[in-house]
């Protein structure tokens, strides 16, 4: 698969005075909207489409693996880049959707994205561990993201790093839930944004009681960033047919891309970011 490299100067060390050079690379336009244009259908059927994009960004064989849930028809999805350590990133996000809608920016657009953060992260090797999670049941109460933490040995809670937790993207520019977030992944987020010349706003949701994936992560006192794209303007979109293809800015939608995939890289090449947010699991 072809993809585009991208240079960017970071800035970054505590009051953004130390300067690293990253390099990565990003999926092409193209392939990023052909696997937005593949949510059609069922959960199952679009948890067996997602599995084949994985593939296709060549996480397979023992890196990409099906969680059964108990309860549930569909299962979480879970694909491993393995890194130099055992120091786990974790970025999730929910492919289910509710009935009302085609639920496009609800929640496929972040689930979609995944397999293309997999291709830009394995172009180099990685200090870190990333796994990328693909939650079922999200809509019916954060069902396999509660499911995936309690399966965590307690060990294993203790390794993870940061938790990216990705919900409804391309209504609007790239959203950060501040007040859900750690502080300093919003801080070097937002730097990341400023180098690469990105949009990037606060919006928090927390008037309306919204919550998503990151929910079990925060309880077990793991930093968490929450990237979104939900306004006001756009509040009407979910759960219901407004939630299709159309609704969808692809530009917005791919400058998301290219952001969070820059700051994966930067979570990864600069270890002061997460030396100051050691998980806690409880």
């Amino acid at each position: 698969m072809k993809r585009k490299t991208v240079y960017v100067v970071i800035l970054y060390c505590s009051t953004v005075s130390a300067a690293q050079k990253l390099k990565f690379s990003i999926v092409k336009p193209e392939v990023v909207r052909e696997r937005l244009q593949a949510y059609k259908g069922n959960d199952r059927e679009r948890e067996a489409s997602l599995k084949r994009i994985f593939q296709a960004a060549n996480c397979s064989g023992d890196r990409l693996t099906e969680q059964s849930i108990g309860g549930l028809k569909e299962p979480n999805l879970i694909c491993i880049l393995p890194g130099q350590t055992d120091s786990l990133i974790l970025i999730g996000a929910h492919y289910d959707h509710v009935d009302r809608g085609d639920g496009v920016a609800d929640n496929w657009s972040g689930a979609s994205l995944l397999p293309s953060f997999y291709q830009t992260l394995s172009a180099e090797p990685r200090q870190n561990t990333f796994v990328f999670v693909a939650f079922s049941g999200e809509e019916k109460g954060l069902v396999g993201s509660r499911y995936y933490v309690k399966s965590m040995s307690r060990e294993n809670l203790g390794k993870v790093r940061a938790m990216i937790c990705i919900d409804t993207l391309g209504l609007s520019t790239t959203e950060v839930w501040v007040t859900k977030s750690d502080q300093r992944l919003v801080s070097s987020f937002n730097a990341v944004a400023h180098a690469l010349n990105l949009p990037l706003r606060g919006a928090n949701a927390d008037r309306i009681g919204a919550m998503s994936d990151e929910e079990p992560f925060l309880k077990q006192g793991i930093p968490v960033l929450v990237v979104h794209s939900i306004t006001q303007d756009t509040l009407g979109v979910l759960h219901s047919p407004k939630d299709n293809y159309q609704i969808i800015n692809f530009e917005n939608y791919y400058d998301s891309y290219r952001l969070l995939s820059g700051y994966l890289v930067a979570l990864d090449q600069t270890p002061s970011i997460l030396s100051s947010t050691p998980s806690k699991a409880r």
